[in-house]
Order: structure tokens, then sequence, then C-alpha cells
């Protein structure tokens, strides 16, 4: 856990500077670096999600995936959170965007292929370089999210901590399932997710990526059906 511990620490720091920084950026230039930085969050998604090994399966896993998560209504739940959390800081100005923020840097933070490989490689292996090196990345990130979206920013922090902290800890009794190609296909499917988030953050579409989040798993089911059925 100790990479996830890290990960954690960096959003928060970085968020709380963003946080702060917030009051002396314009609009114009909060919008610009935020298009600029949706740009950068969709090359990072499209180059996870070319990573396949399995186009099918990662096909199948997104509209199974999608099922589940709106028969939950995933992305409901997150925003029901968000937004209880918006009420206990925000003004009644009618413009906060602390929801927004905790919501779309919880799914960025977590659903990429470093935080999925990262916290594998931390359970499995006791490697905490992947988390390390993302840590940096998302420290630096979380100050230009925080100051546009403020301490929903830091908030995610928490979504990190229980989603990696979870992957790294039932990764142990998942070993004999998480194969190199299943690994690599979760991670494309995450890859498909960022992509969706950044189209989000520029308003191009609205799409429910919370309700998207099973999908990533549900290759580690596809390997446990092969595994019972052809032994």
């Amino acid at each position: 856990m100790l990479g996830t511990l890290v990960n954690t620490v960096s959003i928060i720091i970085g968020g709380t500077i963003g946080t702060l920084l917030k009051i002396g950026i314009s609009d114009r230039f909060k919008k610009i670096i935020m298009q600029g930085l949706s740009l950068s969050v969709l090359v990072i998604g499209l180059d996870n999600a070319l990573k396949y090994k399995n186009l099918l399966l990662v096909i199948i896993s997104i509209v199974i995936g999608c099922i589940i998560g709106e028969a939950i209504d995933i992305e409901r739940l997150l925003n029901n959170f968000g937004n209880s959390i918006e009420k206990k800081f925000a003004k009644n100005d009618g413009n906060s965007n602390i929801s927004k923020g905790f919501v779309t840097t919880s799914l960025i933070y977590c659903v990429g292929a470093m935080s999925i490989v990262g916290a594998l490689k931390d359970g499995l292996q006791g490697d905490h370089s992947i988390l390390y090196a993302k840590s940096m990345l998302d420290g630096i990130s979380a100050i230009i999210f925080g100051s546009t979206f403020g301490i929903g920013v830091v908030l995610s922090s928490v979504s990190v901590f229980l989603y990696q902290g979870i992957i790294t800890i039932g990764s142990s009794f998942l070993q004999e399932l998480l194969t190199k190609s299943i690994i690599v296909d979760m991670s494309a499917i995450g890859g498909i997710l960022i992509i969706g988030i950044s189209l989000n953050i520029l308003n191009i579409i609205k799409i429910k990526v919370g309700n998207m989040l099973p999908a990533i798993f549900i290759p580690i089911v596809y390997q446990l059906l092969l595994k019972i059925f052809w032994r």
C-alpha cells in the first residue's frame, strides 16, 4: 500500500496548491489550461486503448460493463456524493465546481493504465516504482485541475486510496487470473474510459464514464471462466 499512500498524498498536496492558486487565475486562462490538459488526457487515453491484446474481449467488456454500471447507476452515486460535499464546502453562488472536480479527477486518476498496473505490481511484487511515477504526474496535474475545480480535486484522493488499495490487496488473491494479456486489456479498457473523460471535459459530448467502470474488471471474470470450463 506504500505506493498508493504516496499517490494519495501527492494529489492532496497538488490539489491544495492548485486550490490556493485558483483565486489568482482568470476564467480566460482557466479555460485554455483545461482545454490543453483535456487534449493531453485524450492522447494518454488513445495510447493506452490501442495497446490491447484481445480486441473482442475489450469490446465485450465495455458492453457488459456499461450494462452493469447503468443498472447500478454509478455515475449518479458519484455525483450525489460530490454534490453532498459541495453543499458543505461551496458558497451558495451556483458556480461551484467541487462536484465536477471530484468526479472528473477521481475517474482520471483511477482508470488509467498506471493506476491499474501500478496497484497490481504493488500487491504482487511489492514494486512501488510505477505508483511513485504516477504520484509525480498526478501531483502536477492536481495543481492544474485544482486551479480550476478547487477542493474537489483534493477530495478525489479518497477515491484513489480506496480504488488502488482494493486492487493492491485483492491482487494477491487473483494472482493466477492476472496474466499479462489480461492486465494489458484491462489497461486498454481504462484508456477508452479516459478518452470519454477528455471528451466530457471538452464539452464535446456527455458520456457517463462512471457507469462504464465495471468494464475494467470484466477481463478477470473472463479469465476465471476460462479456467473453470477449459481445464
